[in-house]
């Protein structure tokens, strides 16, 4: 297994909807022990503490909720995105999936300067393919892929390099899109893989055709792990529970077929909210999951007594 440089990156964003808790989501990750089980396998594990957003004047939206702050983390978890990547493998703890507008906007200016394609694995049973005008809720964390692929409406947020394209983008674990999004996506060349698909066929192979995409063009692959792609029965902490979703053992398929390929170059952990969850065990699902990311095998997977 190749060691690296794993840089933990708080980012207690908790802008991108009204439901509050997600700011306790880095230091839930802390305390269910993420940076000693990425060292036990190995890897030099910096801590760099919590991101906190750029400077910004609240001003009221007769629709969108916290515009500013959310563009003010956006211009601070950029930077840190794209200085991380200068440095290691950047793991972002967060906080809600807002974050991922400045992640992966980071994610771009990187890949754009090393000459390399960026992909993005969005596991999420959402799209978040909204934008500012399409919303119907006002919350800003179904946005992100929406702004990175350049839809229009994002004023006063960093202009975008060149947008993301989309067939770079496979979203895995989708069953809870709107109509907009729904009409939106299917004139896109955004690889989708719904709970039916995967019912009926399976979670590797959509999986692999899009790992082998991106290994063929050498691309880079920034990977957002949203808690809400496992079903709320083994991971409750999250404000946007909706049932169906992956199983645990088909999240740890994903993360070790991710770590098989090593083309991992930046992962979010997005949306957990302890206020929800039940004696950390969400967290702890989580940490488990990364650590398969990072190289745990079946064999090395500790017993759980929640």
């Amino acid at each position: 297994m190749t060691q690296q440089t794993c840089l933990l990156i708080g980012a207690p964003v908790d802008s991108g909807k009204r439901r509050t808790g997600c700011l306790m989501g880095p230091d839930a990750y802390r305390t269910a022990g993420l940076g000693q089980a990425l060292a036990d396998l190995g890897h030099t594990v910096i801590d760099t503490g919590n991101v906190g957003p750029r400077r910004f004047e609240p001003k009221p939206h007769p629709k969108l909720h916290a515009r500013e702050e959310t563009a003010a983390w956006t211009e601070a978890l950029a930077d840190a995105a794209e200085d991380g990547l200068k440095r290691g493998l950047p793991i972002f703890l967060g906080g809600d999936h807002a974050l991922s507008l400045g992640t992966v906007l980071g994610a771009m200016r990187h890949a754009e300067s090393v000459g390399r394609p960026l992909f993005v694995l969005w596991l999420d049973a959402h799209s978040d393919y909204h934008t500012p005008e399409t919303t119907d809720s006002g919350n800003l964390h179904g946005t992100p892929l929406g702004y990175v692929t350049g839809r229009a409406g994002f004023d006063g947020f960093p202009a975008l390099p060149t947008p993301l394209q989309q067939e770079h983008i496979a979203i895995i674990g989708l069953r809870s899109v709107d109509a907009p999004e729904r009409a939106a996506l299917q004139d896109t060349s955004i690889h989708r893989v719904d709970m039916r698909d995967i019912d009926e066929h399976g979670i590797a192979k959509p999986l692999q055709s899009f790992l082998d995409r991106v290994s063929a063009a050498n691309g880079m692959l920034h990977v957002s792990l949203d808690v809400d792609f496992l079903d709320p029965s083994v991971a409750p902490a999250v404000g946007t529970t909706v049932p169906g979703g992956a199983t645990i053992r088909e999240g740890h398929l994903v993360m070790e077929m991710l770590h098989d390929s090593g083309l991992m170059t930046s992962f979010d952990l997005v949306e957990l909210n302890p206020f929800l969850d039940e004696r950390g065990r969400t967290a702890q699902v989580m940490v488990d999951l990364a650590a398969s990311a990072l190289g745990r095998r079946v064999f090395d997977r500790p017993t759980r007594a929640y």
